[in-house]
């Protein structure tokens, strides 16, 4: 829609109009929004919060399938060092989980019963897997930020060993390789682009899908650099692509011919701020450094996500927070997958 009137133009997001959603929460980092205004918000306990219209909320924790008890197998290890980061839903309304702690593409039921999907590629470790997405033709996209061991070595401008894997037929495989911390992905309306967070590239990369699932014609989208760390992503109608910075906590869009919006900063160029891109470009960002950063609205924005019937309300995950921030946007979100229905259980 290059070229034509874009409803963010002259918007800003006025903090005094934020509301909350949610309390107690750990970890809110990704949330999924269902039509009649349900969400469901990743949780460092070890599961996934359901908070219903009415703000009633429940978490529903990972437990191991009954079929894997059943075989005599450790329930309790099998769930052990779970972190759930990136969610999805399935077809069916099962949820898509992308776990940080045990490296493992994960469904889990409504009821928390969980599943490995997939664990391995070519008999090898996945990696640190962050981030999961499911497209139209029920093609499910992972991405993992870093094959290193230790994670937090690879917050480097140094270390290009992220990559997107696409699982599709039974089988996990890699499409696209050498980023710079893979982050969250989102494919275009038309699913001909494939948007990709390079976090420690401080960049969003696209390239062009292939019918076969394939990726080429890689490139920057927007500005090469943003000077901070970039997390999550999400279009709305118009194609404008939000996102955050994540530790400078901002909300950003970047319109279709590929100019940036600052929408919100609740960093607003802080000394903590600026010293972690300092040491980062140095290749010397440490974890004192980062956990010094963060806004008061919910330290360390993580994800955006457009919701309510109309997908006009957006919320705000977070790493550090403990409740979920919303604000009315200008323009409707574009709808994810499951948005036209999902094909529940009886």
């Amino acid at each position: 829609m290059a070229g034509t009137s874009n409803p963010i133009d002259g918007f800003a997001v006025d903090p005094a109009a934020i509301h909350y959603v949610g309390e107690g929460l750990q970890r809110p980092e990704c949330i999924l929004a269902e039509p009649d205004g349900t969400l469901w918000s990743a949780d460092a306990r070890g599961g996934v919060v359901r908070i219903a219209p009415d703000g009633r909320q429940h978490l529903i924790v990972q437990q191991a399938s009954r079929g894997f008890a059943e075989a005599g197998n450790d329930a309790e290890r099998f769930v052990a060092g779970t972190l759930p980061n990136g969610l999805a839903f399935a077809r069916n309304g099962d949820i898509l989980i992308s776990n940080f702690g045990t490296d493992r593409l994960e469904v889990m039921t409504r009821d928390g019963e969980t599943r490995v999907l997939i664990d391995n590629i070519g008999g090898e470790p996945i990696g640190k897997v962050n981030f999961v997405l499911r497209d139209s033709r029920d093609r499910i996209w992972l991405t993992i930020s870093t094959r290193t061991k230790n994670w937090m070595k690879a917050m480097s401008p140094a270390i290009r060993d992220g990559y997107v894997a696409l699982y599709d037929g039974g089988r996990l495989r890699v499409v696209a390789d050498g980023f710079h911390f893979t982050n969250e992905i989102r494919l275009d309306a038309a699913e001909e682009w494939l948007y990709v967070v390079e976090t420690c590239g401080r960049r969003v990369t696209r390239l062009r899908v292939g019918g076969d699932g394939s990726l080429s014609r890689r490139e920057t989208f927007g500005p090469s650099d943003h000077g901070a760390f970039i997390d999550g992503i999400a279009f709305d109608a118009h194609g404008n692509l939000w996102g955050t910075h994540v530790m400078t906590d901002r909300i950003f869009a970047i319109t279709p011919d590929g100019d940036l919006r600052i929408l919100l900063d609740d960093d607003r160029g802080s000394e903590p701020g600026r010293a972690l891109m300092a040491a980062f470009a140095r290749d010397e960002a440490t974890p004192e450094l980062m956990l010094a950063c963060g806004g008061s609205i919910a330290p360390w924005f993580a994800s955006i996500t457009f919701g309510g019937p109309d997908l006009g309300t957006a919320y705000i995950g977070s790493l550090r927070g403990t409740r979920i921030p919303a604000f009315r946007s200008p323009v409707a979100g574009l709808p994810l997958a499951h948005w036209y229905g999902i094909d529940r259980p009886a």
